[in-house]
Protein backbone atom coordinates (compact mmCIF):
# COMPACT_ATOMS: atom_id res chain seq x y z
CA UNK A 1 0.00 0.00 0.00
CA UNK A 2 2.83 2.38 0.94
CA UNK A 3 4.73 1.45 -2.23
CA UNK A 4 1.66 2.13 -4.35
CA UNK A 5 1.16 5.52 -2.73
CA UNK A 6 4.80 6.45 -3.30
CA UNK A 7 4.53 5.36 -6.93
CA UNK A 8 1.46 7.51 -7.43
CA UNK A 9 3.22 10.49 -5.85
CA UNK A 10 6.22 10.01 -8.14
CA UNK A 11 3.99 9.79 -11.20
CA UNK A 12 2.14 12.94 -10.14
CA UNK A 13 5.41 14.76 -9.52
CA UNK A 14 6.75 13.74 -12.92
CA UNK A 15 3.52 14.94 -14.50
CA UNK A 16 3.84 18.32 -12.81
CA UNK A 17 7.48 18.60 -13.91
CA UNK A 18 6.57 17.69 -17.49
CA UNK A 19 3.81 20.27 -17.49
CA UNK A 20 6.19 22.93 -16.15
CA UNK A 21 8.83 22.14 -18.77
CA UNK A 22 6.24 22.08 -21.53
CA UNK A 23 4.79 25.42 -20.44
CA UNK A 24 8.21 26.98 -20.99
CA UNK A 25 9.28 25.07 -24.09
CA UNK A 26 6.09 25.51 -26.13
CA UNK A 27 6.07 29.33 -25.93
CA UNK A 28 9.73 29.36 -26.95
CA UNK A 29 8.99 27.16 -29.97
CA UNK A 30 5.95 29.21 -31.02
CA UNK A 31 7.81 32.52 -30.69
CA UNK A 32 10.89 31.35 -32.56
CA UNK A 33 8.82 29.77 -35.32
CA UNK A 34 6.84 32.99 -35.82
CA UNK A 35 10.10 34.92 -36.25
CA UNK A 36 11.90 32.39 -38.44
CA UNK A 37 13.46 34.14 -41.45
CA UNK A 38 12.22 37.55 -40.28
CA UNK A 39 15.19 38.87 -38.26
CA UNK A 40 18.27 40.45 -39.79
CA UNK A 41 21.73 41.26 -38.44
CA UNK A 42 23.03 43.25 -41.42
CA UNK A 43 21.42 46.57 -42.32
CA UNK A 44 21.99 46.05 -46.03
CA UNK A 45 19.94 42.84 -45.97
CA UNK A 46 16.77 44.14 -44.34
CA UNK A 47 13.89 45.22 -46.61
CA UNK A 48 13.09 48.93 -46.69
CA UNK A 49 10.03 50.08 -44.75
CA UNK A 50 8.45 53.44 -44.11
CA UNK A 51 8.54 53.06 -40.32
CA UNK A 52 10.65 51.31 -37.70
CA UNK A 53 9.50 50.67 -34.15
CA UNK A 54 12.30 50.97 -31.59
CA UNK A 55 11.54 49.10 -28.38
CA UNK A 56 12.47 50.87 -25.17
CA UNK A 57 14.56 50.14 -22.13
CA UNK A 58 16.28 52.25 -19.47
CA UNK A 59 19.22 54.43 -20.45
CA UNK A 60 21.00 53.54 -17.20
CA UNK A 61 21.12 50.51 -14.93
CA UNK A 62 19.93 50.86 -11.31
CA UNK A 63 23.54 51.36 -10.17
CA UNK A 64 23.99 54.26 -12.60
CA UNK A 65 26.06 52.45 -15.20
CA UNK A 66 25.28 52.75 -18.90
CA UNK A 67 22.75 50.18 -20.11
CA UNK A 68 24.37 48.45 -23.09
CA UNK A 69 20.99 47.19 -24.29
CA UNK A 70 19.88 50.83 -24.65
CA UNK A 71 23.04 52.01 -26.38
CA UNK A 72 23.11 49.15 -28.84
CA UNK A 73 19.43 49.53 -29.74
CA UNK A 74 19.95 53.23 -30.41
CA UNK A 75 23.01 52.47 -32.54
CA UNK A 76 20.98 49.96 -34.57
CA UNK A 77 18.04 52.35 -35.03
CA UNK A 78 20.35 55.19 -36.13
CA UNK A 79 22.14 52.89 -38.59
CA UNK A 80 18.80 51.76 -40.01
CA UNK A 81 17.68 55.35 -40.56
CA UNK A 82 20.99 56.50 -42.01
CA UNK A 83 20.99 53.59 -44.46
CA UNK A 84 17.59 54.71 -45.75
CA UNK A 85 15.88 51.54 -44.56
CA UNK A 86 13.26 53.46 -42.53
CA UNK A 87 12.08 57.04 -43.02
CA UNK A 88 10.46 57.43 -39.61
CA UNK A 89 11.11 55.96 -36.17
CA UNK A 90 8.60 55.33 -33.40
CA UNK A 91 10.36 55.16 -30.05
CA UNK A 92 8.11 53.33 -27.65
CA UNK A 93 8.71 52.83 -23.96
CA UNK A 94 7.72 53.36 -20.36
CA UNK A 95 6.98 56.74 -18.81
CA UNK A 96 4.93 55.66 -15.79
CA UNK A 97 6.65 57.67 -13.07
CA UNK A 98 8.24 61.08 -12.65
CA UNK A 99 11.88 61.15 -13.65
CA UNK A 100 11.69 57.97 -15.73
CA UNK A 101 11.13 58.57 -19.42
CA UNK A 102 12.36 55.96 -21.89
CA UNK A 103 10.93 57.54 -25.09
CA UNK A 104 12.50 60.94 -24.42
CA UNK A 105 15.84 59.32 -23.58
CA UNK A 106 15.68 57.36 -26.83
CA UNK A 107 14.74 60.40 -28.86
CA UNK A 108 17.57 62.48 -27.39
CA UNK A 109 20.10 59.73 -28.08
CA UNK A 110 18.91 59.26 -31.65
CA UNK A 111 19.09 63.01 -32.31
CA UNK A 112 22.63 62.96 -30.90
CA UNK A 113 23.40 60.20 -33.40
CA UNK A 114 22.17 62.28 -36.32
CA UNK A 115 18.49 61.36 -36.73
CA UNK A 116 16.38 64.50 -37.35
CA UNK A 117 13.92 65.21 -34.55
CA UNK A 118 11.11 65.59 -37.09
CA UNK A 119 11.50 61.92 -38.07
CA UNK A 120 11.00 60.59 -34.54
CA UNK A 121 7.61 59.90 -32.97
CA UNK A 122 7.40 59.21 -29.24
CA UNK A 123 4.98 56.70 -27.78
CA UNK A 124 4.94 57.10 -24.01
CA UNK A 125 2.46 54.27 -23.42
CA UNK A 126 4.74 51.40 -24.43
CA UNK A 127 4.67 49.91 -20.93
CA UNK A 128 5.52 46.47 -22.28
CA UNK A 129 6.29 44.89 -25.62
CA UNK A 130 2.68 43.96 -26.34
CA UNK A 131 1.59 47.57 -25.79
CA UNK A 132 4.33 48.94 -28.05
CA UNK A 133 3.59 46.55 -30.91
CA UNK A 134 -0.21 46.72 -30.83
CA UNK A 135 -0.19 50.52 -30.43
CA UNK A 136 2.02 50.78 -33.53
CA UNK A 137 -0.94 49.32 -35.42
CA UNK A 138 -3.93 50.78 -33.57
CA UNK A 139 -2.59 54.27 -32.85
CA UNK A 140 0.08 54.88 -35.50
CA UNK A 141 -1.67 52.94 -38.27
CA UNK A 142 1.28 50.71 -39.14
CA UNK A 143 0.87 47.11 -40.25
CA UNK A 144 4.24 46.70 -42.00
CA UNK A 145 7.21 47.80 -39.89
CA UNK A 146 10.74 47.00 -38.85
CA UNK A 147 11.12 46.25 -35.13
CA UNK A 148 14.45 47.20 -33.54
CA UNK A 149 15.81 45.43 -30.48
CA UNK A 150 18.08 42.52 -29.60
CA UNK A 151 17.21 39.32 -31.46
CA UNK A 152 15.57 37.47 -28.54
CA UNK A 153 13.32 40.50 -27.96
CA UNK A 154 12.60 40.94 -31.67
CA UNK A 155 11.41 37.35 -31.85
CA UNK A 156 8.82 37.91 -29.15
CA UNK A 157 7.71 41.21 -30.68
CA UNK A 158 7.33 39.58 -34.10
CA UNK A 159 5.19 36.83 -32.58
CA UNK A 160 2.91 39.46 -31.04
CA UNK A 161 2.76 41.42 -34.30
CA UNK A 162 1.89 38.43 -36.45
CA UNK A 163 -0.81 37.34 -33.99
CA UNK A 164 -2.28 40.82 -34.50
CA UNK A 165 -2.28 40.65 -38.30
CA UNK A 166 0.92 42.62 -38.89
CA UNK A 167 3.63 41.84 -41.45
CA UNK A 168 6.91 42.73 -39.73
CA UNK A 169 10.63 42.04 -39.69
CA UNK A 170 13.22 42.64 -37.00
CA UNK A 171 16.59 44.39 -37.13
CA UNK A 172 18.85 42.89 -34.48
CA UNK A 173 20.85 45.23 -32.28
CA UNK A 174 24.15 43.83 -31.02
CA UNK A 175 23.75 41.36 -28.17
CA UNK A 176 24.89 42.02 -24.61
CA UNK A 177 26.96 39.29 -22.99
CA UNK A 178 28.09 38.72 -19.43
CA UNK A 179 26.00 38.41 -16.23
CA UNK A 180 23.65 41.30 -17.14
CA UNK A 181 22.85 39.83 -20.53
CA UNK A 182 22.32 36.38 -19.03
CA UNK A 183 19.83 37.68 -16.45
CA UNK A 184 17.88 39.46 -19.17
CA UNK A 185 17.69 36.33 -21.29
CA UNK A 186 16.51 34.23 -18.35
CA UNK A 187 13.72 36.74 -17.73
CA UNK A 188 12.88 36.48 -21.42
CA UNK A 189 11.86 32.84 -20.98
CA UNK A 190 9.19 33.87 -18.48
CA UNK A 191 8.22 36.82 -20.67
CA UNK A 192 7.51 34.46 -23.56
CA UNK A 193 5.17 32.38 -21.43
CA UNK A 194 3.35 35.55 -20.34
CA UNK A 195 3.18 36.79 -23.94
CA UNK A 196 1.59 33.59 -25.21
CA UNK A 197 -0.97 33.70 -22.40
CA UNK A 198 -1.72 37.35 -23.20
CA UNK A 199 -2.20 36.59 -26.89
CA UNK A 200 -4.48 33.64 -26.14
CA UNK A 201 -6.49 35.82 -23.76
CA UNK A 202 -6.74 38.69 -26.27
CA UNK A 203 -5.06 41.15 -23.90
CA UNK A 204 -5.13 44.78 -25.10
CA UNK A 205 -2.68 47.62 -24.44
CA UNK A 206 -3.16 49.43 -21.16
CA UNK A 207 -3.91 52.70 -23.00
CA UNK A 208 -5.07 53.55 -26.49
CA UNK A 209 -5.96 57.04 -27.72
CA UNK A 210 -6.40 59.19 -30.81
CA UNK A 211 -4.82 57.99 -34.07
CA UNK A 212 -1.57 59.53 -35.30
CA UNK A 213 -0.69 59.82 -38.98
CA UNK A 214 3.01 59.18 -39.51
CA UNK A 215 4.61 61.69 -41.87
CA UNK A 216 2.03 64.43 -41.50
CA UNK A 217 3.15 67.86 -40.37
CA UNK A 218 2.40 68.12 -36.66
CA UNK A 219 3.43 70.44 -33.87
CA UNK A 220 6.08 69.67 -31.31
CA UNK A 221 3.50 68.95 -28.61
CA UNK A 222 1.70 66.45 -30.82
CA UNK A 223 4.94 64.66 -31.59
CA UNK A 224 5.76 64.13 -27.96
CA UNK A 225 2.33 63.19 -26.66
CA UNK A 226 1.18 61.21 -29.66
CA UNK A 227 -1.57 58.70 -29.17
CA UNK A 228 -1.86 58.75 -25.39
CA UNK A 229 -5.19 58.67 -23.64
CA UNK A 230 -5.35 58.09 -19.87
Amino acid sequence: MIVTTKRKCCVALLGVMALAVGSCLLPRVWVEEAARGRTFDAVEEIPTHEVALVLGCARHLPDGRTNLFFQRRMAAAAALFQAGKARYLIVSGDNHRRGYDEPTDMKEELVRRGVPESRIYCDYAGFRTLDSVVRAKKIFGQTQIIIVSQEFHNQRAIYIARQNGMDVVGFNAAEVHGPGGLRTKLREELARVKTVLDVLAGTSPRFLGDPVRIGESVGAKSLTTAGISC
